[in-house]
């Protein structure tokens, strides 16, 4: 027995698929795995079968045309091709959680592409698929164009790419802002992207600031925040948070000491910091701003908007700090400060991931 992938367009109609799989039975054909992808022009059924070793290609084909099916493409395949679906999918998502510079190679390997490159150019509105062509926009920036020499292309397997794309794109942008800080005076703390994850270690760090360390950070007052706000702010829709954490030296549970939010609304972002008592005027403040104007430059925001208290010593000087111009509006004992930010230039480069040989 031979292993074969058999892809076929069947009118998506009752019993129509039942025709087709008596007509590949009557020939001794097993089915081992069939996907069904539905497209404009009827249903894509993908096939793994297990097919006598009598039959070539030819006959394997005029048995799906016997049994209603059309635009047919088979070609030999490996026991690899037993793994369903899903669990190649997770098996190339986990590799990309490990190494998102791979997403070319991932690419390849889920869709069986011969070539994969990516450009810097943003795809517009030219993102999709044309025949054996696909277009893929990359979030960090540029775009992914691959190729093969057959079959098509299908809408669910230009999905499940640009959903693997994203995915890589997540996981770089994480591990680019997960830095080690070493403050002035020696201490190390770890900075990195928050999630919803925190939300107890994050409570933990109001409740461990004074009130009036609370209060310069919301403003209104110095009472804890709820749960739920505390959680928006952990999963902006727009934006980013970061958190600045410590662990003991016996490996004692991670300790929150700090908090960055990165708010758009807009072309501008609202940025606000809250350091715990302890760990203020040491430079922690400075250094999480500086990270959270990074990110709204690569961002695009024309501005950052921060609201201070005008009797906020602490705050004023850490934004002196930076080194920027600000603009300053004072509503009694309230100043709004906006910073103009410049978009940083991206790099040209094309990387290109191509079958061995092609």
């Amino acid at each position: 027995m031979t292993l074969w992938r058999i892809r076929a367009t069947v009118d998506d109609r009752p019993g129509y698929l039942s025709v087709l799989t008596a007509s590949l039975a009557l020939r001794g054909v097993n089915i081992l795995t069939v996907q069904v992808q539905p497209t404009e022009q009827g249903a894509v059924d993908d096939f793994l079968v297990d097919a006598p070793d009598a039959l070539d290609e030819a006959e394997l084909i005029a048995a799906v045309e016997r049994g209603r099916g059309r635009d047919c493409w088979v070609a030999r395949s490996e026991a690899r091709g037993l793994a369903d679906q899903p669990t190649r999918v997770l098996g190339l998502a986990n590799r990309l959680v490990r190494d998102p510079d791979a997403t070319g190679e991932a690419l390849r390997t889920l869709l069986a592409a011969d070539v994969v490159s990516w450009r810097p150019a943003p795809v517009g509105g030219e993102r999709g698929i044309t025949g054996a062509s696909m277009l893929l926009a990359d979030p960090a920036g540029g775009s992914f164009a691959l190729r093969r020499a057959a079959p098509d292309f299908t809408p669910a397997e230009y999905a499940r790419a640009q959903a693997l794309v994203e995915l890589a794109a997540t996981v770089a942008r994480r591990a680019a802002e997960q830095v080690t800080l070493v403050l002035p005076d020696g201490a190390e703390v770890a900075v990195r992207p928050a999630g919803v994850h925190d939300l107890s270690g994050v409570v933990e760090l109001h409740e461990g600031c004074s009130p009036r360390s609370r209060q310069r950070r919301y403003l209104g007052g110095a009472a804890l925040p709820q749960s739920a706000r505390v959680r928006r702010l952990l999963e902006p829709s727009r934006g980013l948070t970061l958190i600045a954490s410590t662990t003991g030296s016996d490996g004692t549970a991670e300790s929150v000491v700090a908090m960055a939010n990165l708010l758009g609304e807009g072309d501008e972002a609202e940025a606000a910091l809250l350091v715990r008592d302890d760990w203020q005027r040491r430079g922690l403040g400075s250094a999480l701003l500086r990270r959270v104007v990074q990110h709204a430059d690569r961002s695009g925001y024309a501005a950052l908007v921060l609201h201070v208290q005008a009797t906020n010593d602490p705050m004023l000087r850490t934004l002196h700090r930076l080194g920027r111009p600000a603009a300053v509006e004072r509503d009694g004992a309230l100043l709004t400060l906006t910073v103009p930010l410049a978009v940083a230039a991206r790099a040209d480069r094309e990387d290109v991931f191509s079958t061995p040989g092609v």
